[in-house]
């Protein structure tokens, strides 16, 4: 059995008007006003947020004349009320259901204000300060080894939707209803390359991302098996049904349980590609014109999570923070022993053309990025370097790395034969 009440329904605008009519007049005429100027949702949650206030009015002061009669000692009665009232499935409301609810009084009673209604109060009773501060989480991101598992697990996923829409997810950053939105004519051609048109949606804007020629072919595969070109939308389900965030999410979670990673939702897809692209130097601008942010304020909590980006930095003074306490640059062999050994072993890694200095106190992604690229191509003329390089990572016993160069030396070796 519940340990707490279920939240009483809130009264409706017929049964407050019986109570405090003025009050019920002003607000409805409020709700008619922005109709005009917002999303059907937000007017949905003004309505419910102005019959909270106005059922806390109907219940602690039926005899109040209209809104022009609150006043700040309203507005602190009210607060600890709402604070007290139960939640859908908790005891207490949230705070970030409160500060939406108090937030949303504080702007009617701002517009009113500056509308010059005859029903508004002498001054503004509710202030930012009443506002409860939110915790803001970082933006849970998965790691590159998970979104790794995630994507090979979909790619050998039998049903071809579970690829879409994994893959496209990963590589374009969309909101769920950005992409079960899509338009069947959202890629085009600008210039020489494909373009994803996203449509206007959560901000009123509408934007292009660039498209990976990989997911431009795995979209074109689905839709000539499951898509008629009559459809209106880009990636609906195989019975043509259009696609919504919990199918998506359900295939999303079976992915990721397949693939060890347990439960997900979508918009962390969102959140591991911008940390993914900040974390290998991505600009700021450029991500939030990737994501639709409209403000940087938004990108930045990106920022906050760049580790790598963050490293980097930290370990480029790291030599002048040295010589502001004093420590040696470097320590003797007797000292350091078999740690000097091995820190010069990976110190050095192997490369094309060099060896790369890298701290070991930081864990590199970029190692052999560029031929891990679906882009990277090698021929005869590097079978020189590429056997080196390959040679240096069993040396080291870097067995991913020696996979690597034995399929890239396979590779040039095929091109020698021919």
């Amino acid at each position: 059995m519940s340990r707490w009440r279920a939240a009483a329904p809130l009264p409706s605008w017929d049964q407050l008007e019986s109570t405090i009519p003025q009050v019920t007049a002003t607000m409805r005429r409020y709700l008619d006003q922005i109709t005009g100027i917002l999303r059907p949702g937000s007017v949905t949650n003004t309505d419910g947020a102005l019959r909270c206030f106005a059922a806390f009015l109907a219940q602690t002061h039926p005899d109040l004349a209209g809104v022009a009669a609150v006043t700040r000692a309203h507005v602190e009665e009210f607060k600890p009320w709402l604070a007290a009232r139960p939640g859908q499935n908790k005891p207490r409301l949230t705070p970030a259901t409160i500060a939406h609810r108090l937030g949303t009084l504080r702007m009617f009673f701002v517009r009113i204000d500056e509308w010059g209604w005859d029903d508004a109060p002498p001054r503004v009773p509710l202030l930012p300060g009443d506002l409860p501060r939110q915790d803001k989480p970082l933006p849970k991101a998965l790691d590159d080894p998970s979104a790794a598992r995630l994507l090979r697990t979909a790619q050998a996923h039998p049903r071809l939707l579970v690829r879409v829409d994994v893959e496209v997810l990963l590589r374009t950053g969309l909101r769920i209803s950005e992409f079960t939105g899509l338009r069947s004519d959202a890629i085009v051609t600008i210039g020489a390359a494909p373009w994803l048109h996203v449509p206007v949606g959560k901000l009123r804007e509408d934007r292009y991302l660039p498209l990976h020629p990989q997911v431009v072919d795995l979209i074109a595969t689905y839709r000539a098996a499951h898509v008629p070109a009559s459809h209106p939308l880009l990636l609906p389900r195989e019975n043509g049904r259009p696609q919504d965030r919990h199918s998506v999410t359900r295939i999303l979670n079976n992915v990721a349980t397949a693939a060890g990673i347990g439960h997900i939702h979508p918009h962390q897809l969102r959140h591991t590609l911008a940390t993914q692209a900040i974390n290998r130097g991505m600009s700021l601008e450029a991500i939030a014109a990737m994501l639709g942010h409209r403000s940087l304020d938004m990108t930045l909590r990106y920022a906050k999570i760049a580790n790598r980006t963050v490293a980097d930095e930290y370990f480029a003074v790291t030599d002048q923070v040295d010589a502001l306490y004093g420590q040696p640059r470097s320590l003797s062999a007797d000292v350091l022993g078999p740690q000097l050994t091995r820190l010069r072993r990976e110190h050095h890694r192997h490369l094309g053309n060099g060896h790369c200095t890298r701290p070991d106190e930081l864990d590199c992604t970029f190692d052999s990025i560029c031929q891990t690229c679906s882009y990277f191509t090698t021929g005869p003329a590097f079978l020189p370097v590429l056997q080196a390089q390959r040679d240096d990572a069993q040396t080291k016993g870097q067995t991913a790395r020696e996979d690597l160069f034995t399929r890239l030396l396979q590779q040039a070796e095929r091109g020698h034969a021919s």
